[in-house]
């Protein structure tokens, strides 16, 4: 007889210890990723700025990793940061946020990129995240996804000398090029 493993659950991962991994759960999988480097913290930092300003402005808040956000008990991400819209606050619990970000972003790494373009990106597609940024820092663009009907679609990517902006904060707005500056 074959043995079933059983599904992780956000209470599992609550539990495990903080030893600079970062760990998520997937559809009931663990998935665990060691920490980022200092490009990535760099270009998590400038994509902070643009998302603060816009938090600034009276938009909503910024969260930046580590944050659980918890689409189900089995669906629990770690996004490098989260925007949520000043209209669903009511989602950004203590210790957590509880359903779907306005805004995802992920800054893509070796050890990343597929799991942020694939697993991650369903996730946030099927739990009705409104907008996906996943960051290139090898290409130097950013992917954009946006929510049509009921899923997340993607749109041509910026580089540089576009301007990376949303209709989540339309008076803010930052260079493409200033999202990859050390």
């Amino acid at each position: 007889m074959a043995r079933i493993e059983p599904k992780w659950s956000y209470g599992h991962l609550r539990e495990l210890p903080d030893d600079g991994n970062r760990y998520e759960i997937g559809s009931g999988e663990l998935l665990v990723t060691p920490a980022p480097g200092t490009r990535h913290q760099a270009i998590v930092g400038n994509l902070f700025d643009l998302l603060r300003r816009a938090a600034l402005h009276g938009h909503g808040k910024v969260f930046v990793a580590p944050v659980d956000v918890v689409f189900s008990p089995h669906d629990v991400l770690e996004p490098d940061l989260v925007f949520v819209s000043s209209g669903n606050l009511p989602i950004v619990k203590e210790p957590n946020i509880e359903g779907a970000p306005d805004l995802v972003v992920e800054v893509l790494s070796a050890s990343t990129r597929e799991r942020d373009l694939s697993a991650k990106l369903h996730i946030y597609s099927r739990y009705g995240v409104r907008y996906y940024w996943a960051v290139d820092p090898k290409e130097e663009c950013v992917h954009l996804y946006e929510r049509v009907n009921d899923a997340l679609v993607e749109r041509p990517a910026l580089r540089q000398g576009d301007t990376l902006a949303s209709p989540l904060f339309p008076d803010v707005s930052g260079s493409v090029v200033d999202v990859f500056k050390q």
